[in-house]
C-alpha cells in the first residue's frame, strides 16, 4: 500500500520568488545545502540532494502550484514513482507553502515528512529569513 503525507510551513517571501527559488538549480541548491540541477521548464527532468532525488516536473502554475514525478534513491527497485503537489498561498507576511507528498513506499511515509521538515523546510527558512 502507497503512503500520502502533507506538511505546510510559512516565509516572509512573495510566492514569485519562492516559486522561482524551487525551480532554480542555484538557489534550490542554496537553500537545501545539497546539489540540485532543476529546470522552470514542463516536463524537464531534475535532481536534488547530490542525486538522492530524481524526477520530472508535470505541471507548473507559475506562482501557484508545481507537480512533480519524485523518487528516491531508496524506493524499492519496482516501486514507480511518487508525486509531489506544492501548493503556494499568498499571506499577507510571506507565503505558506503546502506540499502532498502521494506514492510513497509503505513504511516509509514518516521518515519523508520528517526529510521535508528537517532537510527542506527548516533550511528554507533558515535561507529566507536571512
Amino acid at each position: 500500500m502507497k503512503e500520502t503525507i502533507t506538511v505546510s510551513e510559512s516565509f516572509p517571501i512573495t510566492s514569485d520568488k519562492l516559486y522561482k527559488a524551487w525551480l532554480n538549480s542555484k538557489e534550490h541548491s542554496s537553500f537545501t545545502g545539497s546539489k540540485a540541477i532543476i529546470s522552470k521548464e514542463l516536463n524537464r527532468k531534475f535532481t536534488a540532494w547530490d542525486g538522492y532525488i530524481s524526477g520530472k516536473n508535470l505541471i507548473l502554475e507559475p506562482n501557484k502550484r508545481i507537480v512533480q514525478s519524485w523518487r528516491a534513491t531508496d524506493f524499492p527497485d519496482k516501486h514507480p514513482d511518487s508525486f509531489i503537489e506544492i501548493i503556494f498561498e499568498p499571506k499577507k507576511a510571506g507565503t505558506k507553502i503546502t506540499l502532498k507528498h502521494s506514492g510513497i513506499p509503505e513504511g516509509m511515509g514518516k521518515d519523508y515528512k520528517k526529510g521535508w521538515k528537517d532537510f527542506y523546510f527548516k533550511p528554507m527558512k533558515d535561507y529566507f529569513n536571512k
